[in-house]
């Protein structure tokens, strides 16, 4: 596809004999949400990490802005990788680095960026995601669940990606602090034009900010489509997951924000 930010070609996952995808083909289209959904071991971070280059599939292709990441050219694919964010289910900072730091260790490793100008970007990402000043030099330990994800997603957005990943963003947060979280997806994927993609199995958050669903399921993937269309297919997982008492009240959730 002409605006496909990412493309996946026949790709096989295999670890010995334990096959995990078999033939998945899957665009990404330049400033959608694209969700990954699936039972527990359908292989959806697995096929997170081959989208971020960081493992190598048996066979078929990963293109991310054109090109492919498992080719003969590692310096290509690092220079990819400055124009996107990861933020990792747990948030993944560092314990030794204050708040400040975190964000900007990925400044600093540029080595083209002075301090002074290093503090000012750090310091408006802290603000656009929420974070106040004073909490630059605090350390992982005294941050609360929701401070950890806002820091990891400043920290992802730290050198103007146009594309984000997303692993479990709402994984162990309370209903206020998940809720509050998903609005400010929202606001950035709006305000900063990124193309998104992300794992959830919480259907609150997929309902939510989905602009597409990706169902991988036995293997494969079993659709690619709308939410509308995603839970209009009669495939046993998809009735199970989306059309149990937590999921119907997702949909008639967001369903009713539509409609008013």
């Amino acid at each position: 596809m002409a605006d496909s930010i990412i493309e996946i070609k026949g790709l096989w996952t295999q670890f010995g004999d334990h096959i995990v995808h078999r033939g998945i083909d899957l665009d990404v289209e330049r400033g959608e949400i694209m969700s990954l959904v699936g039972g527990s071991g359908s292989g959806k971070t697995t096929l997170l990490r081959q989208m971020l280059g960081l493992e190598t599939p048996a066979r078929g292709e990963v293109c991310v802005f054109s090109k492919s990441l498992h080719g003969s050219d590692p310096d290509g694919v690092r220079k990819l990788r400055d124009r996107w964010g990861m933020l990792f289910q747990e948030g993944a900072l560092f314990s030794a680095l204050s708040v400040f730091d975190t964000v900007a260790l990925p400044l600093r490793e540029l080595r083209t960026i002075d301090e002074e100008l290093i503090h000012d970007l750090v310091m408006m990402k802290l603000e656009m995601v929420g974070i106040e000043p004073y909490h630059a030099t605090k350390m992982p330990a005294e941050l609360s669940g929701g401070m950890v994800k806002r820091i990891a997603l400043a920290r992802s957005l730290a050198l103007e990606p146009e594309l984000l990943f997303l692993d479990e963003p709402t994984a162990g947060l309370d209903p206020d602090r998940s809720e509050s979280f998903v609005k400010l997806v929202q606001e950035l994927h709006r305000e900063l034009n990124l193309t998104v993609v992300m794992v959830t199995h919480d259907l609150d958050t997929l309902v939510a900010l989905s602009t597409r669903v990706a169902v991988l399921c036995e293997q494969r993937l079993v659709i690619v489509g709308t939410l509308d269309e995603v839970v209009a297919d009669s495939h046993p997982f998809i009735r199970n997951f989306f059309m149990g008492e937590r999921g119907r009240r997702a949909l008639e959730a967001v369903r009713s924000v539509i409609l008013t």
